[in-house]
């Protein structure tokens, strides 16, 4: 199997190179408005902008900053095909304008624009990014009214382009088998409060773009994409960064798509490809392994394991889980200066390939044969 990776240095509001229902799934994180940080962006984009923060007229800079990213949420609904999913990272501004303390709801705005559009609204995710800092409470301190609440968490918005994805071919269905996700995975992963993500500093290269940055942890892609894509399949980020979305890509066996227009942040998604294999192959063994210890947990505590993955052989909750396999990462390639292919394998790790009959007492689990049957 192999997966090609794109990296388009341009505006991505001008995604024409994409045909029309051609994308299974975006996944991104765009410059928050009213996020200083990302203020010069924005007024590179449209001079208005920048007048008005001039003019300290806030709530008209964040309606004009968010009319540049309707732009990019057209070519969204355009490029992905019926049944596809998008999932943007977005957080809200809390920010002071003439002297006045407010927040800028980013979230909610770009909702409605994709409801507009046409996208159907899926239950979304918060992303709770806690820190114990002492100086994280906004406001006077402890005099009330005048302490504020502050912001520790971000949103993931998760929407659909039309009715659900259908899956028709035998072929299609046993690739939809194979990039299943283990129980308890979707235990953790489809809960809409997601705690155990960390937001952590990129390890940049170049330290000038750092604070031009704010890319979202490898796991938070990595997550997604397993979670609403099949292998094979193509994601597009309309604004990759760092390139964390193309490597969540490599490593969960899906093609990718990213538009970028700081051509600076080449040297940073075009990594060393032993980075990128150290880290897909560790996901993989990674979990693998917490797979295991939930086997040797639920047999502890008398739980049932009625299945047995075909591949690796271990136990699984559910019949779903069968044919999961995760395609170890072979080798990254550069094809040119913009592209990247991905090679994998079809035999499983040896370390994750052995004879598991230790962990589940005999006769708990069903046949290979016999489970095969039911599907």
């Amino acid at each position: 199997m192999k997966t090609i990776h794109h990296v388009l240095f341009k505006d991505s509001k001008d995604m024409s190179s994409i045909a029309s229902s051609s994308v299974h799934l975006v996944v991104t994180s765009p410059p928050y408005p009213m996020i200083e940080m990302w203020d010069d962006a924005f007024a590179r984009q449209n001079k208005t902008i920048a007048t008005a923060l001039k003019d300290r007229h806030g709530l008209r800079a964040f309606e004009l900053m968010h009319q540049e990213l309707d732009k990019i949420w057209g070519e969204i609904f355009r490029i992905l095909t019926n049944g596809g999913i998008a999932c943007i990272n977005i957080g809200d501004a809390a920010r002071t304008i003439d002297g006045n303390f407010m927040l800028y709801p980013n979230h909610s705005r770009i909702h409605s624009a994709l409801l507009k559009i046409g996208f159907v609204a899926l239950p979304l995710i918060l992303w709770r990014k806690a820190t114990n800092a002492p100086n994280k409470f906004m406001g006077s301190g402890m005099l009330p009214p005048g302490a504020y609440v502050t912001l520790e968490h971000e949103y993931i918005l998760l929407l659909r382009k039309g009715p659900k994805r259908e899956f028709d071919s035998p072929q299609q269905k046993q690739i939809r088998r194979e990039s299943s996700f283990f129980w308890e995975e979707r235990n953790q992963w489809f809960s809409d409060v997601w705690m155990d993500l960390i937001g952590i500093r990129q390890k940049m290269t170049n330290k000038k773009m750092r604070s031009r940055s704010g890319a979202f942890p490898f796991e938070l892609a990595y997550r997604l994409i397993n979670m609403f894509s099949v292998k094979g399949d193509t994601v597009v980020d309309p604004f990759l960064g760092t390139g964390t979305t193309m490597w969540a890509a490599i490593a969960a066996g899906r093609n990718c798509v990213g538009y970028e227009i700081e051509s600076a942040f080449r040297d940073e998604i075009f990594s060393p490809k032993e980075v990128i294999l150290q880290i897909s192959n560790h996901r993989i063994r990674d979990r693998i392994q917490n797979h295991l210890e939930f086997v040797q947990k639920r047999t502890r505590d008398g739980g049932g394991l009625k299945y047995r993955n075909r591949r690796y052989g271990f136990p699984v909750i559910t019949r779903q889980e069968v044919e999961l396999f995760i395609n170890p990462l072979v080798d990254v390639k550069h094809m040119d200066d913009h592209a990247m292919t991905a090679t994998y394998t079809d035999i499983p790790d040896h370390d994750c390939a052995e004879d598991w009959k230790d962990l589940v007492p005999s006769g708990s689990s069903k046949s290979v044969a016999n489970q095969l049957s039911l599907f």
